[in-house]
């Protein structure tokens, strides 16, 4: 079902509720007139967006040596890392699979996978209204030709893609250094016995 509208802010709340209570994302796509992906696309948005706004309520205390505590603020330096609380925030937080070192670079990229995917649905919707226009006999002009419409198309398709590939640069940055963090504490947990 290829996409006729942009959602509203509603439409959107009534989604994640409902996903939430099992619908699944074809029956929501049906129901509100939008693409699978464009569901997908709002129920991400709804989980990124619970991860930002998350508040921190409670305070970590722990007992360490000297050594250790050298040792941490060293990690600390070398990962350019600014205070001993947001390190354990990070560790922390890659425990629970979220670990992003570089928020606003990843806020940045968000904003730019985005926008291209506003454009590639700009673009795709020109298309559609080529073909739409070519079906009622109104392109007969050379911007309308097939071969533009299939241009058109395509261009949109390599949009829509390229969003798709920042996004999963910014999830496989993450694994990595989520790997990483839980390295790191691992190796805190085999230092402390």
């Amino acid at each position: 079902m290829s996409r006729s509208k942009r959602l509203t802010e509603i439409e959107k709340m009534q989604i994640v509720r409902e996903a939430a209570e099992g619908v699944s994302t074809s029956e929501l796509a049906e129901r509100f007139k939008v693409t699978s992906r464009a569901v997908r696309y709002v129920l991400k948005a709804d989980a990124e967006r619970q991860t930002d706004t998350a508040i921190p309520v409670s305070a970590v205390s722990v007992k360490v040596t000297a050594a250790e505590l050298a040792a941490l603020d060293e990690v600390l330096a070398e990962a350019e890392i600014e205070s001993r609380a947001e390190g354990l925030r990070r560790l922390i937080q890659a425990a629970g699979g979220v670990f992003v070192p570089d928020a606003q670079m990843a806020a940045e990229m968000a904003r730019y996978r985005a926008s291209l995917h506003e454009v590639g649905n700009g673009v795709a919707q020109i298309a559609k209204q080529m073909a739409q226009a070519n079906r009622q006999g109104q392109g007969a002009g050379p911007e309308f030709t097939e071969l533009r419409l299939a241009q058109m198309r395509g261009l949109a398709r390599f949009i829509l893609d390229s969003a798709d590939e920042i996004d999963l640069l910014l999830r496989r940055r993450r694994d990595a250094m989520q790997l990483q963090a839980t390295a790191a504490l691992r190796e805190f947990a085999h230092a402390a016995e």
